[in-house]
């Protein structure tokens, strides 16, 4: 059987039924997961995996990451257990990357303010004329994006393609990385610090990890400039996001865009929900009918190879190799 966490793009689906059982949990759930899932081959991963799931499944071969984070399933635990953790890296790096360019224009102008002055005022005729001189004036507080400083934090796929966008919009980029040679040309290195303190536009998609976590502290927010925009299409967890809401709520920060959340979904409670320099979106960065087709396509694959015998070719625990062996000899 395979089973996925979550329903997987049409043409993918038909596939997968095409190569035998497909099943979809009844919600992306640890429980439901655990309920249903545990008599799977492969396991295709869209939501959190519980680490007990893998001693459970004794049968499953492998876990194919739909994306390419791998902070949804636990690793050590599949390895422990014998399974093969694949996921597809890069491919739904240009989706991520305009979803930024989109949330950095959309702020430095303003969009939400002024969609908001222009509508508020009602549509009769004085208040229609009220609402398009505010919209107006909201404009005139804006900014360009070409000319900002953007500094990105972690250059792989979905940095390197948010420089390079970035740079035909006539930003000048800075990035911060461990291997300062390997950046494209174009782009400045600069450590952490120095980094948030210049950036207009910072934009966070880095992978979690211990290094990461709490990384845009309250310390480093207080060394923005003035007016600066924060995007997080990491993870949660990268921003000190009390901090982050204070400073937005008090002007410190002239907004963010952010699609991760230190909870998930975002509480009800959160002071984000009411700031109007604000974009949410449901951790769907990455999330188009193009990018779904061809996150799907690449999982599809892996689960392929994974049944024909052969390893994956985006094998991410290769030290799992012998102890999988014993389980599923050629």
């Amino acid at each position: 059987m395979i089973f996925s966490t979550h329903p997987l793009h049409p043409e993918i689906t038909a596939r997968l039924q095409a190569a035998g059982e497909y099943r979809v949990a009844s919600a992306p759930s640890a429980a439901a997961i655990l309920a249903e899932g545990t008599g799977a081959e492969v396991l295709v991963v869209r939501a959190p995996v519980p680490a007990a799931y893998f001693a459970a499944a004794k049968g499953l071969r492998a876990a194919v990451r739909h994306g390419a984070g791998l902070d949804m399933i636990p690793v050590e635990a599949a390895t422990a257990a014998g399974v093969l953790v694949a996921n597809v890296p890069g491919v739904n790096a240009p989706t991520v990357a305009e979803h930024v360019i989109f949330s950095a224009i959309a702020l430095r102008r303003r969009f939400r303010p002024l969609d908001a002055a222009l509508r508020g005022a009602g549509h009769g005729a004085v208040g229609h004329g009220a609402g398009w001189n505010a919209a107006r004036g909201v404009a005139d507080g804006s900014r360009d994006l070409g000319g900002a400083v953007v500094g990105i934090v972690g250059m792989g796929n979905i940095g390197s393609r948010v420089a390079a966008l970035a740079a035909a919009f006539g930003c000048r980029v800075i990035a911060t990385t461990r291997r300062p040679e390997s950046l494209p040309a174009g782009v400045g290195a600069a450590d952490l610090d120095s980094l948030v303190a210049q950036s207009d536009v910072l934009v966070l998609c880095c992978p979690l990890t211990e290094a990461t976590r709490g990384l845009l502290s309250a310390a480093r927010i207080a060394t923005m400039p003035a007016g600066s925009i924060v995007i997080n299409v990491s993870r949660g967890p990268v921003v000190d996001q009390d901090a982050l809401a204070a400073a937005l709520a008090g002007g410190r920060l002239g907004g963010a865009a952010l699609d991760v959340f230190e909870v998930q979904p975002l509480p009800a409670d959160s002071p984000l929900w009411s700031l109007e320099n604000v974009i949410l979106t449901p951790h769907a960065a990455g999330i188009t009918a193009d990018s779904m087709f061809r996150m799907g396509s690449g999982a599809a694959d892996e689960v392929m190879r994974v049944l024909a015998g052969d390893l994956p070719v985006n094998f991410c625990n290769p030290e799992v190799e012998a102890a999988y062996r014993l389980r599923f000899p050629r």
